[in-house]
């Protein structure tokens, strides 16, 4: 007890049990209240007061006894009925995902409306719609009455179901019509005169009947917070096959608790992002909703995922109310509905990997069991490896096949090969001169393209000159991550969005933006990545340019310019209108800083700043060492340099930043220091993706069909692309990361060879003047060309960060292996299946 103006005074043990003991009277005459008074005829919208009791009540207190039948229905409304106008109210906060699982699902059907070519009206199910919330909540994404032609709610507790006949009186929508029926017994047939003939009424359904059909006429189904609750779920989710129509998408959100383990064998679920549940909250979740009958076992989203193909996967909690394991997941039909067979899209999307033809299978039979019978090894994607395990033992195919989109090939996440980034990216932007490139290539419309991914810029500029195909190939998944966001931005934005993500790096409205847009364009795995990241463009101080690996750098150029006061000299740099300007800037007020033998010595020389920061592997280092080591400052007359890694990387920073400040105006013209610099792009000075013009010819239908994206090494995937087809391989540095001691870069340059027409053409970039392989180059069939060399302090492109750029043209086919045991597999360098 306190008194006003002094100290609170100690409460002993017997006034303690004395309020406890009162308190709990007072709560029991509330319950027995409101118990023992009669409930109001019509309390359908009850205050939150009540409506909280109500749930309190119906979930925790009130005995369900089952009913007189003993039957499911007794027990939902033995559950329900006390609650049934309660319901919305109190489970806003409980069923998270439901709003997210309508938005993807109505974006994946607006999608295939603009794919077909009549305009019509769709019939969606709702199994264990409730109270009608689902349906009223569409409304924010589609024009339900007229979007639909019919929508139908189906309900085992009359309780619920009257609640929702009340709602759709209200709201006058004449489309939507409440079932209240057993989920397994529904048949559209019943209702939709249209779909009548394709099977007998219902009544005449039995064990002697003909099977239901493979598909129905629903465009949409869905089941929300609804499976946990049905004990023989089995049954249900076998009947929704025949429900759903060839390209009908199902949408479920539901709790759930599951560890990694069970599903780290499955390359069909689209990704395990954030899916594992720790042991204690495993336990409880599964016991605390165990009391209410809502059954958490893992079996129900497993059998879930088998009987049918995935689309989209994202796993979530609840950070409201104890972090609630949920997920939301949209699927389709099993075997897929764009082709008469399933092998059909298997064998096209192969030959669209490989670079082989594309035989249709009306023309050779069963071409997916010739594939696998043949004697003689093949060249075939690990899309179609996975593919023929997968039909071979009746599991769904892996989730890219089920995409609206094949730019994303296969690839098994749970390998350490692709675990290793942590789910990080080092480039937020590509760190190569595209305007370079372009002048050197010169692309032409029946070129076929190899480059490496990094942040998928030169990407794009490469797909802005039309060549036929383009293979994107990253070992880092979320590079590629990237790369799909910024082709899902370009085939569902206006530039005005799109400018605002990749131009300033932030968007408030990202993440609506990426479920309601995106999301159809996205691959499962990289929808999950973003969703789970969407905080990078709406949260994060920096924006998307002060993310990844080289965020490192950047943060670290900043910190110097503060400890050296100089913040404000690269503030006028950045406002700088001449080149004149710019110079005087950086002579007088940045490079003395930046250049400090001090920085180069305990922080840019750092083997691991080198890495995390600038991705600068040890091999690459040691080019950079190598060429230090010859160069005039350390062995001319009057040497001014000292043979150690610190002099070696201080001259080179100096070689790389004196020749661009010089030749290249950053405010102006060079939006690769400037993103640097201020963290985003200015609409003076971007790269060539992000102008309008580059927006309008990268968003019509189809732009990207000609793009592959590949999650592997480089020898993987050129070893699996058919020989003499590729015209250009763009490897940007990655031929500095070889040990010279090794063979490892002449096996890659015979592939390339092979994968290269005559005349091909492999273009690169090297920290060293003349890096040790191009002589390996030479040995193996190809003629080296320099194209730039930083020799003399010049000032090769405006990034300068290599010291020399190279092309290496094929001459000549190499002879093949030599026959042996190991011919057959060396001659096409396939390695056993990882799946």
């Amino acid at each position: 007890m306190a008194f006003p103006g002094g100290n609170m005074l100690p409460i002993d043990p017997q006034t303690k049990v004395y309020l406890a003991g009162l308190a709990g009277v007072s709560f029991l005459g509330i319950c027995l209240s409101s118990i023992l008074t009669k409930p109001k005829k019509h309390d359908d919208n009850p205050g939150l007061a009540r409506a909280l009791w109500l749930f309190v009540y119906g979930c925790f207190l009130k005995p369900h006894s089952g009913g007189e039948k003993g039957n499911q229905q007794d027990a939902l409304e033995s559950f329900y009925k006390t609650q049934a106008g309660a319901y919305d109210v109190t489970r806003g906060a409980l069923l998270k995902g439901r709003e997210d699982m309508l938005a993807l699902a109505a974006a994946q059907l607006a999608y295939r409306a603009k794919q077909e070519a009549e305009n019509k009206r769709r019939i969606w199910v709702d199994v264990g719609g409730g109270t009608g919330f689902n349906i009223e909540a569409m409304a924010k994404f589609v024009d339900v009455p007229n979007f639909f032609s019919s929508v139908y709610l189906v309900d085992f507790s009359p309780s619920l179901c009257e609640v929702a006949r009340k709602r759709f009186a209200r709201l006058g929508w004449d489309n939507v019509k409440v079932v209240c029926d057993d989920a397994r017994k529904f048949r559209l047939e019943d209702h939709e005169p249209s779909l009548r003939g394709r099977a007998p009424k219902s009544p005449d359904i039995s064990y002697f009947s003909k099977q239901r059909p493979e598909h129905g006429g629903a465009d949409l189904i869905t089941m929300s917070y609804s499976l946990s609750m049905i004990p023989d779920y089995y049954s249900v989710i076998d009947s929704l096959p025949s429900l759903l129509a060839p390209q009908g998408i199902l949408g479920v959100v539901d709790f759930y608790v599951q560890s990694s383990v069970d599903v780290s064998f499955r390359n069909y679920t689209g990704g395990i992002i954030d899916r594992h549940v720790n042991f204690i909250p495993r336990t409880f979740w599964r016991a605390w909703f165990d009391i209410d009958r809502v059954a958490l076992e893992p079996g129900r989203r497993d059998f879930l995922e088998y009987r049918f193909g995935t689309v989209l996967n994202v796993n979530n909690r609840n950070c409201a109310l104890g972090y609630i394991p949920y997920y939301i997941w949209l699927g389709t039909h099993k075997r897929p509905m764009s082709s008469s067979l399933p092998h059909e899209i298997v064998e096209k999307v192969d030959a669209l990997v490989t670079e082989s033809p594309y035989l249709h299978p009306r023309n050779h039979s069963n071409a997916l069991s010739r594939a696998v019978e043949r004697a003689a090894p093949e060249i075939r994607s690990k899309a179609f490896d996975a593919a023929v395990v997968n039909l071979s033992a009746n599991l769904p195919l892996p989730s890219f096949f089920y995409q609206n989109h094949h730019w994303r090939i296969y690839y098994d996440d749970q390998l350490k090969k692709h675990t290793q980034f942590n789910d990080e990216y080092i480039y937020a932007f590509t760190w190569e001169d595209t305007r370079v490139d372009e002048r050197i290539l010169n692309l032409k419309s029946d070129d076929v393209v190899l480059c490496i991914c990094s942040a998928g810029d030169n990407v794009l500029s490469y797909a802005l000159q039309s060549p036929a195909r383009i293979h994107v190939v990253d070992l880092n998944p979320t590079q590629n991550h990237l790369l799909e966001l910024k082709l899902a931005a370009f085939s569902s934005l206006e530039y005005e969005d799109f400018w605002k993500i990749f131009g300033e790096g932030k968007h408030p409205d990202f993440r609506s933006l990426l479920i309601s847009k995106m999301s159809p364009h996205l691959s499962s795995r990289a929808f999950q990545y973003w969703l789970s990241n969407h905080h990078i463009f709406t949260k994060s101080a920096g924006g998307l340019y002060d993310t990844g690996g080289s965020k490192y750098g950047i943060r670290i150029f900043r910190w110097i310019t503060r400890v050296f006061g100089c913040r404000s000299a690269v503030k006028a740099l950045l406002a700088s209108k001449t080149l004149n300007e710019q110079r005087e800037i950086w002579r007088n007020k940045i490079r003395p800083a930046l250049l400090s033998r001090l920085v180069s010595r305990f922080v840019v020389s750092q083997e691991s700043f080198l890495w995390t920061a600038l991705g600068v592997p040890k091999n690459q280092l040691a080019v950079i060492e190598a060429d230090h080591a010859v160069s005039d400052v350390v062995t001319g007359p009057k040497p001014t340099a000292k043979n150690t890694r610190s002099h070696a990387i201080w001259h080179f920073m100096v070689d790389t930043l004196d020749p661009m400040i010089e030749s290249t105006h950053i405010p102006g013209d060079n939006p690769y220091y400037l993103v640097c610099l201020d963290g985003k792009f200015s609409k003076k000075c971007h790269p060539d993706y992000l102008t309008p013009q580059a927006h309008a010819r990268l968003s019509r239908p189809r732009a990207f069909d000609g793009l592959r994206i590949h999650t592997d090494e480089i020898d993987e995937v050129i070893a699996r692309i058919a020989p003499g087809t590729l015209t250009v391989a763009v490897v940007m540095d990655s031929m500095d990361w070889f040990d010279p001691e090794s063979d490892a870069a002449a096996r890659q340059i015979r592939k390339l060879n092979r994968a290269l027409k005559m005349g091909g053409r492999v273009m690169l970039r090297s920290a060293g003047l003349k890096p040790w392989y191009v002589e390996v180059f030479e040995e193996h069939g190809f003629s080296a060309k320099c194209h730039g060399s930083r020799k003399g302090g010049k000032c090769i492109d405006r990034v300068n960060m290599y010291a020399s750029c190279w092309t290496m043209t094929k001459n000549s086919n190499l002879a093949p292996p030599t026959p042996g045991p190991e011919a057959s597999f060396e001659s096409h360098d396939m390695e056993p299946l990882e799946i």
